[in-house]
């Protein structure tokens, strides 16, 4: 580079010859508060999403003699798309406690479990097949989804029945792997950030909220999940379980 010989050039020179990293990181969506779980790569083993992903399942069972969570982020929250009732669960402490009551007001047994763990979000995928007391017996498959934060906590959960109407990807798109499948964990500002943890008030995602439907009927939901899930309950009828589950 050429030496500059004024003072006011030299500045010029720098701000052209030199790369300005303050504004780099100001441009890069994935060094900020609100980004996208898309910016985070694996920080654990394949083994370990697939055990995480498969330890949620055993929080249903009630086989099983549960003795530990799985590892929950602090702002953890569950979405489970229609027919089912979006979120059920927002928090760590809300989604045991929920899932505590769940256990004992609707037994079930989770059979015919296959995880898998995946190099993008979300890390952990698993198709499996729950089974009710309540409901004779019958089987109800579904497709679900978790993302990890980069400690290996899970802070989104995202379900589908295991039914082509509900599903999100191609028939031939057996996990999921495509760029344009509309999952929302990819979309909610923050799960991307270092700890994953997101802020419903935060300029990102006040602003994803403004052009995202499903971002912003997540918020809503998220800043009183209780009633807006007890709503969605008394909303979806008494064939709610036939629909979701193919009877």
């Amino acid at each position: 580079m050429s030496i500059c010989p004024y003072w006011g050039v030299v500045l010029s020179c720098l701000v052209l010859a030199c790369k300005d990293k303050t504004s780099e990181e100001a441009l890069d969506p994935c060094v900020d508060e609100g980004a996208l779980a898309s910016c985070l790569s694996p920080t654990q083993s394949a083994e370990y999403y697939v055990t995480q992903s498969d330890a949620y399942f055993d929080t249903m069972d009630s086989r099983v003699d549960l003795q530990q969570w799985p590892p929950y982020s602090e702002l953890v929250a569950r979405w489970e798309w229609p027919p089912w009732l979006k979120l059920t669960a927002f928090t760590r402490e809300h989604i045991e406690s929920s899932d505590t009551m769940l256990r004992q007001l609707l037994p079930s047994i989770v059979e015919d479990r296959v995880c898998e763990a995946f190099d993008t979000q979300p890390f952990g995928r698993c198709y499996v097949v729950f089974y009710y007391e309540e409901h004779d017996g019958l089987g109800c498959p579904i497709y679900e989804e978790f993302t990890f934060n980069d400690q290996g906590e899970i802070t989104f959960i995202e379900a589908w029945s295991d039914l082509p109407e509900y599903l999100p990807m191609d028939a031939n798109d057996t996990w999921a792997e495509a760029d344009d499948v509309p999952r929302l964990s990819t979309r909610v500002p923050g799960l991307g950030n270092e700890t994953g943890l997101i802020d419903l008030d935060g300029e990102a995602m006040t602003a994803a909220a403004e052009t995202d439907v499903d971002v912003a009927d997540f918020v809503v939901r998220a800043n009183d999940w209780a009633v807006t899930w007890q709503e969605e309950l008394e909303a979806a009828g008494d064939d709610l379980w036939d629909r979701g589950c193919g009877w």
